[in-house]
């Protein structure tokens, strides 16, 4: 694709993923972005916000607020909650939630009926990516069906279709875009080629290329191998609360070796990617394999993680009790969002906390007052 032809991308989705890159994809020469986004109760004023050239995001985002200002500025994006433009677009950025239900299976009500409105609308050459997290085996046994099907086109022909998977991080959503490395899983060499050329514009470390399997096995593993060790931690926490030691203490001193870095124990494990990821590495494996291997570790550390809220509503009670405390408790949440400087309350395990205290005490007989700098108090 010649770098003087105007490129026109459309990003679904305006939350966490979708917002900074399709402002970074924006502020490119010669690329022209629309953001689509639902008029949902919850999200739906991001599209005035945006196209007012806003932040929607309360938590510290280093260069976010300048970027969106400057893109809208210059007629470069724009937000609306139309598939109109579908048509016209050289690419399709699918950024849209994939959580997992109460039975721990993926809920790709969003992804199906994106995929169902983008594909009667796509142009014969358009290459789609989906960078949401999926469950391995998502993108060629669910999203390519229903797309070829919708458009009567097919992939690698007629369309082009990839999975590149998002990094980021509230407060930190620009940084790990632009500077970590970005696997690109095409299902053909055009594919891969199309995607390393939108990349390649805003991404300063390297485009890693591999089939599509393989790349959504990469996402989900990651996630996976940090929420592991996350539990891990908190296992050892428990075990030095039974040798009454201080696991912080044990932590630091281990790390001071240059090769160790242990992670620290916590109340429990948030946001939207940790909770889940695990859960869809073991459906996709249970959907798309012959599973002749069972996975032991993932599904008791996702358990032990979910358990820690309930531990910290313990301890809590442990010293209340040691205080001989028993009525009018009043419960200070110094904290709300799942991690430090950030607006970023879903799966967050201050929730969990109060959840569990609702349900074991009398409203008349406990209050809460919860604070963070960076949470809105309607979330």
């Amino acid at each position: 694709m010649s770098d003087e032809k105007n490129v026109n991308i459309t990003v679904i989705g305006m939350g966490y993923v979708g917002i900074p890159m399709a402002v970074l994809l924006a502020d490119v020469p010669n690329f022209y972005v629309t953001g689509i986004q639902r008029r949902s109760k919850r999200s739906g004023w991001k599209i005035d916000w945006l196209n007012q050239g806003k932040n929607p995001f309360e938590g510290d985002e280093p260069g976010l607020d300048e970027l969106i200002a400057r893109v809208v500025e210059n007629e470069k994006f724009h937000v609306t909650d139309s598939y109109d433009e579908i048509k016209d677009q050289d690419y399709i950025l699918i950024d849209v939630q994939t959580p997992v239900d109460d039975k721990r299976v993926p809920r790709y009500a969003s992804l199906k009926e994106v995929s169902k409105r983008v594909a009667p609308l796509m142009k014969k050459g358009v290459t789609v990516i989906i960078e949401s997290t999926v469950a391995p085996g998502t993108t060629d046994n669910i999203v390519a069906p229903i797309l070829e099907e919708g458009s009567g086109m097919k992939r690698g022909e007629d369309f082009y279709l990839v999975f590149s998977f998002e990094r980021v991080m509230p407060g930190k959503l620009i940084e790990y875009i632009v500077d970590f490395p970005r696997v690109i899983g095409g299902g053909c060499e055009e594919a891969n080629n199309r995607a390393k050329y939108l990349y390649g514009k805003v991404v300063k470390k390297e485009l890693q290329v591999t089939d599509t399997l393989t790349a959504e096995l990469t996402k989900c593993i990651e996630n996976t191998y940090r929420d592991v060790n996350i539990a891990f931690a908190n296992e050892m926490a428990l075990l030095a609360e039974d040798f009454h030691r201080n696991i912080f203490e044990i932590i630091n001193l281990i790390n001071y070796r240059h090769d160790r870095m242990m992670h620290y124990p916590g109340s429990g494990v948030g946001g939207h990617c940790l909770t889940k990821d695990p859960w869809l590495l073991m459906y996709g494996h249970d959907a798309y394999t012959e599973h002749n291997n069972v996975p032991e570790i993932l599904p008791k550390s996702r358990n032990l993680n979910d358990f820690m809220p309930d531990h910290m509503v313990k301890l809590m009670e442990d010293a209340l009790k040691e205080a001989g405390k028993r009525d009018n408790l009043k419960i200070a949440l110094m904290g709300v969002a799942y991690k430090a400087d950030c607006d970023d309350v879903r799966n967050t395990p201050s929730e969990n906390i109060v959840d569990i205290l609702t349900n074991r005490y009398h409203s008349h007989n406990i209050e809460y007052i919860a604070h963070d700098p960076w949470v809105r108090e309607k979330d």
